[in-house]
Order: C-alpha cells, then structure tokens, then sequence
C-alpha cells in the first residue's frame, strides 16, 4: 500500500495534459469484444483499472498489441469462452467492477456470458437492476450457478424490443447498447443515459457497422445488424481530471493552462466553478486558470446560499462533488454539496475538518461549508484514502495546506489517476510517493 507525503503551499505553473476517459475506456474496449476484426484504441489512460480490463481481455483470448504509449490494438477472433468458468477470471472480474460490461458483448456475439459479485470503490449501494432487467428484455436467461458462486447468462437468440429503464445507468445504458447491436429487430431504450462516454461509445459502434440513432438523447433506437467490423477510436480526454486540475489550481493560487480539454463535452462544470469564484478563459480546446488569491462562491438570483448537487447527463457528475467540497472550503462564502446518487461519498469530511475546514455533514448526502477565504488555511494531517474520489479531494486539499500531510492507500487514486505525483511534480507540486 503506497503513501503520498504532499508538503502543502507550492504554487503549480506551466501545462498540463488531461489523461483520456476512464470511464469512456472501459466501455469502448469492452465493446471490442463484438468482431473479429481488429480495432485500434488511442489516448487509453495508463492507469489501473483500465490495464486490469485489457490483461483480462488478454486472458480471455483477445489479441493484445500495444502500438505505443497509450494507444493499443484489440482483436477477438478467438475468444476461450471457456475461460469465463475459471477461477481466475471469476476472481479478477469481481475485483473489477467494469468488467461487468463484458456481459452486453459476450452475450450479443457468442450468446454466453458469466457475471460474479462485482467489486470497485467503497461509495455505496451500485445496483445492477438495470443491467439485468434490460438484458433479459432482449430474451437473455439468468441462472445462479451454486458453484461458481456466479450468474451464467444464456441468450443465444437476442431481439430487440422497447424498454423503459428505471435509472439512467451509464454502465446499464452501455451493455444494453452493446446486447442491442447484433440482436435482431429494433430495440428502443428510453431513460438511457447519455453522458459524452455514451455518445462516444454509439458512434464507434456506428463506424464498425452498428445502427444507433438518437445519440446524445435519452432515447435511443437501434436497429440490429449481422455482424461488426474493426475501426479507429481515440478517447476524450477525462473530464474529472480537469475538474480535478480545476481545483488543485484554485487551492494553491496557481496559474495553469490544460490542454485538449474537449470544451464543448465538459457539460455545465466550467458553468459550476465559474459560479464557485474561479474564472477560466478557454483558449481554443485549452483551458486557461488564472492565479486567485481569493474566490467568493455566488449566491442564487434570491440570495439563498449556493447548492451544488450531482445529477444525471447534462448534471453534474458526482465524481466531481469532492472536489467542489475541498475547494469551497478556501472560498469566500458558503455552499450546500448535496450528493443525490451514492450514499456514503461524503464520510471523507471528518479528515477535512482535522484540517480546520468549517465543514457540517448534515447527513450522509449532504454537507455545508462555510468558507474561510483563505484567511484560514488547512493544515496538515494524516489521512487514509478510500476511493478514488474521496483520495484525489484529500490531494487536493493537502496542496493546499499549511505544512507537510501523508495520504495513505493511495493505490485508490492510482485506479482512477494516472502517475498522478510524477506530473504534478513536474508543474511545481511537491509529492513523494513512499512504498
């Protein structure tokens, strides 16, 4: 389990290059597993969750080349579907959670597939309703197998048929899409999410053959097809990175320019910080952060105090509610964060308050922050990170902080963060990572 020692109060200068989507990656490659064909990936994030998926992948019979940093090529012309019964892999997808999004495609090309408990971050009840449901709709079958402690699907014959999902999952919409392409029929999917990773996935589907139309929509149709073909796909860059990058910059008073943000997929995030104090100028698909001495955090049009709440597609993303808390507590002014999807996400604050945050958890999805305007600035503290986002806002406020603090278990932020030490270092930050 690795430590980061962050000596807080170093001011970040200089560039900055998001990583690609995560969240967008494990969905696409997951996707190549409907042709033979090979399909060519670019801008993969080198972090770990994403290099568990294609070793998973690999193990599974797909053809692995990695073609250069960050860009690989995948060909599943032969699958072991025997593979999905052994331990092995029944122990590495549960660990994973992504790896549920093997089902979608396993199941569309070779009318198989086994799914275990998955696992993944501590932050809440993540159900799987919404997969199962959606899939059996397209005439797919469950069975718990006693001894694999596993659900095998069967659906050898998929058709397509409407269907009203009862939340807009994202990783729900993803393997439905994917059971959809190559059943027969039409299948209709209305309440589908429809996050940029969406849209990214349905277009790459549609260059290898598929038919979906209504992309960018909660209403989704797609008209099944004989087969698919390989292509070329390259990643958004991740937009919880430049939130991420958005905050470190507002906490420490740096100036910094992200390159490559992709602005017109950043949805109403850049709205939300603006609305926070900190003003961004974009350049092009650059991101400029001036230097802050001070942020006041607005108020709404009545005077009421300011909420930010997570919401589906065009919401805002719950990923990125840490990082709105952290920085409100060096803003001037006060904020309500109402986390609506997950339960437990905000249990991190008590670390926060050590700091000397003015922080009240009202309850387990909702916290008020008063902040102090810089005139008080936390201090350090040792810290335990246990998720990916809970770990990057306790990063982010250890920057910001009087003094030097130690973030333990900082292998969460490595799942969702690539080298994430090594390329603040390199603009200024001071992060030592002890094993």
């Amino acid at each position: 389990m690795s430590t980061f020692i962050v000596e807080g109060g170093h001011k970040l200068h200089g560039e900055i290059t998001p990583q690609g989507a995560k969240n967008e990656a494990l969905e696409v490659i997951c996707a190549t597993l409907l042709t033979s064909d090979k399909v060519e990936m670019h801008n993969i994030p080198d972090i770990l969750d994403i290099n568990n998926l294609i070793s998973m992948l690999s193990e599974i019979g797909v053809k692995v080349e990695k073609l250069a940093p960050h860009s690989y090529s995948f060909q599943a012309d032969s699958v072991n579907i025997d593979y999905l019964k052994s331990a092995e892999y029944l122990k590495r997808s549960a660990s994973l959670r992504g790896s549920v999004m093997f089902v979608g495609p396993l199941l569309a090309r070779f009318g198989y597939a086994v799914l275990p408990k998955p696992g993944g971050d501590k932050i809440g009840r993540r159900r799987l309703d919404t997969h199962f449901i959606g899939i059996q709709k397209l005439g797919a079958e469950f069975e718990y197998n006693e001894e694999l402690q596993a659900y095998e699907i069967f659906g050898n014959s998929l058709r397509g048929t409407y269907m009203l999902l009862d939340e807009a999952s994202v990783t729900g919409t993803a393997n439905i899409v994917m059971a959809s392409v190559l059943a027969e029929g039409t299948t209709t999917i209305y309440n589908a999410a429809c996050e940029p990773y969406i849209q990214q996935l349905c277009k790459m589907l549609n260059r290898m053959g598929a038919d979906i139309s209504g992309i960018g929509s909660n209403l989704l149709t797609i008209n099944g097809v004989k087969e698919l073909h390989g292509t070329s796909h390259t990643m958004l860059p991740d937009m919880i990175e430049v939130g991420s990058f958005i905050g470190m910059a507002a906490m420490t008073g740096s100036e910094i320019l992200l390159k490559g943000v992709s602005h017109d997929d950043l949805g109403i995030m850049p709205d939300n910080f603006t609305r926070m104090g900190i003003e961004l100028q974009r350049q092009g698909e650059d991101l400029f952060i001036p230097a802050h001495k001070h942020y006041t955090i607005d108020t709404f049009l009545d005077g009421s105090i300011m909420t930010f709440a997570d919401a589906p597609w065009p919401g805002l993303s719950p990923d990125l509610l840490s990082i709105f808390l952290v920085v409100a507590t060096q803003a001037k002014g006060s904020v309500l964060i109402h986390q609506k999807m997950f339960e437990s996400r905000l249990f991190f604050v008590d670390k926060l308050i050590d700091m000397g945050a003015q922080i009240i958890l009202c309850d387990p999805h909702r916290a008020a922050v008063i902040g102090s305007g810089k005139l008080h600035s936390l201090r350090a503290t040792n810290m335990v990170s246990p998720d990916i986002r809970a770990g990057i806002a306790m990063l982010i406020a250890a920057m910001g902080a009087k003094g030097t603090s130690r973030i333990h278990n900082v292998d969460q932020i490595d799942r969702g963060y690539e080298s994430i030490d090594k390329r603040l270092n390199q603009i200024g930050a001071n992060i030592l990572r002890v094993d």
